[in-house]
């Protein structure tokens, strides 16, 4: 049985986040559990999640986090440690109209990095020396 979509694609925060997250080289877009996803082969980033409790944060992203960095942003009342990825070291940030868009970038950045292919990571590596 398929998971009911979970999201409108006219949400302004949607839009805004398939800006930064389809920016990077060789990124995709696929719904999973009926939620936007970002990948490159492997997920980098989705929006939309919730906690443990049934609690859902439907204006958030969630990406894997730089595990240097991690547990500094967990306390950070703006992100949640989102259920069944947070064990694999994902967070959630809360979007609002406060954003500030140019972290997201930098949070899914550093997700991408984690994940994307060497040969992706050259072509984001060689548009930023540009």
């Amino acid at each position: 049985m398929p998971h009911p979509i979970m999201f409108d694609d006219a949400d302004p925060f949607l839009i805004r986040v398939r800006e930064v997250a389809l920016a990077f080289p060789d990124s995709t877009e696929a719904v999973a559990h009926g939620r936007p996803t970002f990948r490159c082969g492997k997920m980098f980033g989705t929006y939309g999640g919730g906690e443990k409790g049934r609690i859902r944060h439907e204006r958030s992203v969630l990406f894997l986090a730089d595990p240097a960095e991690r547990a500094a942003l967990a306390e950070d009342r703006r992100f949640f440690v989102p259920a069944y990825f947070g064990p694999a070291g994902w967070l959630g940030i809360l979007l609002d109209d406060a954003t500030d868009w140019i972290e997201v970038a930098e949070l899914l950045d550093a997700s991408y990095r984690q994940i994307a292919p060497k040969r992706s990571l050259a072509k984001l590596d060689a548009r930023e020396c540009m």
